[in-house]
Parts: C-alpha cells; sequence; structure tokens
C-alpha cells in the first residue's frame, strides 16, 4: 500500500484533548478503509505564517499512514466537512517513518538548550 503524511492545522479555540479526539476519529476512518495509521504527533498550538479563517494561531498535527487511496479520499472529505480543521496536507512519500519529523526534533533541541542555559 501507499505511504502517506498528513499533516492538518485545527481553530485554536479548541482544547489539545480534542484535537487528540479528532486524531483517534482519522485514525478509525483510515482502519475502516483498509489502511493504518503508523505514527502521531503533536506539534503544539503554533503561529501560522497568515489568518486563516480569522485565526493567528492553530494545532498541529501530524500523523503517518500506510493505506489505499480510497482512505485518504474519505479522510480529506471528512476533514473538509469538519470546521474545527482550517487547512490539511496529505502528501505521498516513498517509505514509512517512525522517527520523529524534523519539526518535533527542533522543538525537542530549542526545549533542551532552553533548560541547560536555563539551570546554569
Amino acid at each position: 500500500m501507499p505511504y502517506y503524511e498528513h499533516v492538518f492545522i485545527t481553530r485554536p479555540e479548541i482544547a489539545p484533548q480534542q484535537v487528540e479526539n479528532l486524531v483517534e476519529e482519522i485514525k478509525t476512518v483510515i482502519k475502516d478503509n483498509g489502511g493504518k495509521s503508523v505514527y502521531t504527533e503533536y506539534w503544539g498550538l503554533r503561529d501560522l505564517a497568515y489568518k486563516i479563517k480569522k485565526s493567528e494561531r492553530g494545532h498541529y498535527s501530524l500523523i503517518r499512514i500506510d493505506s489505499p487511496s480510497s482512505a485518504i479520499h474519505e479522510l480529506e472529505r471528512i476533514q473538509k466537512l469538519n470546521e474545527d480543521v482550517l487547512r490539511y496536507l496529505t502528501i505521498k512519500t516513498d517509505d514509512l517513518s517512525e522517527e520523529s519529523s524534523p519539526i518535533m526534533k527542533a522543538s525537542l533541541k530549542k526545549e533542551g538548550s532552553y533548560s541547560s542555559s536555563k539551570g546554569a
């Protein structure tokens, strides 16, 4: 089956727990359509490059998926209808990695350097 990376941005007004519930719904949609979600990340509440639907911030999430294209079409159809989702992007990839994304690595590195400099 093809591999995909799906990133979506949700409204800043919703709680991180609601974002987690949305990720679980996505996993269910993928599973029901013959695929599986291999890896997920929550990047947190981040600033947007430009306003989207009057929002300047959004909750970012990443899901790596191994599924047929029909499952991705259904996932995108559902996300289009969800009012909490500001934007989404699905990219087909050659391989499926379970290591952290560059975004997550950068934020962990930043937190690590901050905590070490804070203690000095």
